[in-house]
């Protein structure tokens, strides 16, 4: 069976499972951490210092970070992308809400229902946030993989 795309079945797999997946992977893992540790860094002087809602600087740090990823992104991870500077933006952007509301929802969950703190939870569902988003830019954005 094929599918819509003309790719034979499993093609979507095995393009996971392949080198240039891990390169992209291994790439994206290294410039998310390092806006991540920013946006935590970020979040704690905006909560601890600023008194700033935990929720709403978990927001804007998340919007923070994600721009600087979008930066690196375009100039390392996915170097050679035929997309638009602007319309690339625009659907990191689409895709950052998208990541947005995972982390938001998730994140509430954690710190209304557990007694996780709020900087471990945050760490927490950036994993399940970080590695959606990276499959939505590296397929359909940046048409890496």
């Amino acid at each position: 069976m094929r599918q819509a795309s003309g790719d034979p079945a499993g093609g979507w797999a095995r393009r996971l499972w392949s080198r240039n997946a891990a390169v992209l992977f291994g790439r994206n893992t290294a410039v998310s951490v390092g806006v991540f540790l920013l946006g935590l860094g970020l979040l704690g002087l905006l909560v601890e210092v600023g008194r700033v809602d935990k929720l709403l600087a978990t927001g804007v740090t998340f919007l923070i970070a994600t721009t600087l990823h979008y930066t690196l992104g375009r100039t390392w991870i996915y170097r050679g992308t035929t997309r638009g500077v602007v319309p690339g933006y625009g659907f990191f952007l689409v895709n950052a809400v998208i990541g947005l509301a995972i982390t938001l929802i998730l994140f509430d969950v954690l710190t209304r229902h557990t007694p996780i703190h709020y900087l471990l939870a945050r760490v927490m569902v950036s994993v399940i946030a970080g590695l959606a988003m990276f499959l939505l830019n590296a397929a359909l954005n940046f048409r890496r993989l």
